[in-house]
C-alpha cells in the first residue's frame, strides 16, 4: 500500500511553517506522511567542524520547532524531519523525487536576497518532477485610502448691471 507523501521546505520564515502547517493539513486529508526538511548552507573548511555543528544545531532546533507548531491539531499525522546540508532547492527537488507533492512557502527571505541569489521556490518549480503547491505569506491589509470630498456644485449667478 502506496502512502501519500508530502515534501516540505522549512526556512525558519513565517513562509515556510505555514507551508508545513498547510502540509500537515494536508497529509490529514489525504491519509498521507510529512517529510519536513530544512536545508542549511555548507561551512568552509576554515570555520572548523565546530562552526558547522553549531549550524546544524540551529538548523534542528528550527525544524523541530516548526514541526511542533505544525502538528497542533493533528497529532496523528506522521512528520518525519530531516536536516540537509546544501542549496535548498537542490536539496528538496532532490527529496520530491519520488514525493507525490512539494510544498514550499514563498518569501523566506528578503528581496535583496532574492535579487541576488534568486528564490528557492522559483528553483524547485523549474526542476521538481512532483507538483509544486507555494504557499503565500498574505501580505497585511491595507486602510482604504479616505474617499475624496466631493466637489459641491456653486450655483452661477449671472449679474446684469
Amino acid at each position: 500500500m502506496q502512502t501519500y507523501r508530502i515534501v516540505v521546505g522549512v526556512d525558519g520564515s513565517e513562509g515556510g511553517q505555514r507551508a508545513l502547517t498547510w502540509a500537515v493539513a494536508e497529509a490529514q486529508r489525504r491519509g498521507g506522511t510529512v517529510q519536513a526538511i530544512i536545508a542549511w548552507a555548507l561551512t568552509p573548511p576554515q570555520f572548523g567542524a565546530e562552526v558547522r555543528a553549531d549550524r546544524e544545531d540551529v538548523a534542528r532546533q528550527a525544524l523541530d520547532q516548526a514541526i511542533a507548531v505544525a502538528r497542533r491539531g493533528y497529532p496523528d499525522v506522521a512528520v518525519a524531519a530531516e536536516v540537509a546540508a546544501g542549496p535548498a532547492a537542490e536539496v528538496l527537488t532532490g527529496a520530491a523525487t519520488d514525493a507525490d507533492l512539494l510544498v514550499l512557502g514563498s518569501h523566506g527571505h528578503g528581496r535583496l536576497f532574492h535579487a541576488v541569489v534568486g528564490s528557492v521556490a522559483e528553483q524547485c518549480i523549474r526542476a521538481a518532477v512532483c507538483p509544486v503547491v507555494v504557499v503565500p505569506v498574505p501580505h497585511p491589509v491595507r486602510p482604504p485610502a479616505e474617499p475624496a470630498v466631493p466637489i459641491t456644485a456653486v450655483p452661477i449667478t449671472t449679474a446684469t448691471y
